[in-house]
């Protein structure tokens, strides 16, 4: 055994060698891993939307746009009794840029559809519209030359709450019908805009 021999150092050297091989055998497998996640996009991808699509249906920001009755049922829907908060929607925004989702309560008439127009385009994309009640869905009983028949002539609408004026209840229906369009990536001014394109070619 040579003089300079030092155990000390041998225990050290097996040590620092097993050590890299782990190391190497970890950093193999965290490469093929990856490798594996990034050639199978279509994993990622669904995942990744999947969350995306989850955030979107879980806190959808309503703009305030009541125009007539329904929205006092609205204004209800975000009391205590009915508490919208409890499904993501208790951010009622004064700000469209801040907001996704327009629930146009009560009827329109065509002096106050440029405006609602404008604050639609505003809003931050994606954004989605719900009718609420029978005016803002058909006109109800204002068969008249002064009120819009049907808010789906000035904006998109994803989903229409009937009654005249409808409660709160329907109005909560149909956020949660929103919101399952919304976990499948639906949307009216997707469908609109793709049907635009078709029609132009």
């Amino acid at each position: 055994m040579p003089d300079d021999y030092n155990i000390d150092d041998q225990v050290l050297t097996t040590r620092l060698s097993t050590m890299i091989k782990w190391a190497e055998q970890q950093h193999a497998k965290l490469k093929h891993s990856v490798d594996g996640l990034i050639t199978a996009d279509n994993i990622v991808g669904n995942t990744v939307t999947a969350v995306e699509r989850w955030a979107q249906r879980n806190s959808v920001f309503p703009a305030l746009f009541g125009l007539a009755c329904c929205a006092i049922e609205m204004m209800a829907a975000g009391g205590s009794h009915f508490d919208i908060s409890r499904f993501g929607s208790e951010v009622f925004r004064a700000s469209p840029r801040q907001a996704d989702l327009m629930i146009v309560a009560g009827r329109v008439s065509w002096k106050m559809a440029p405006v609602l127009r404008q604050i639609y385009d505003q809003m931050a994309e994606p954004k989605w519209v719900i009718a609420m009640g029978a005016c803002a869905s058909s006109g109800g009983v204002f068969n008249n030359y002064a009120i819009v028949q049907g808010v789906d002539r000035i904006v998109p609408v994803d989903v229409y709450v009937p009654g005249c004026p409808p409660r709160p209840e329907l109005l909560l229906n149909g956020i949660f019908l929103l919101q399952e369009k919304i976990g499948r990536g639906e949307s009216a001014r997707e469908t609109a805009l793709a049907a635009a394109a078709g029609a132009a070619v």
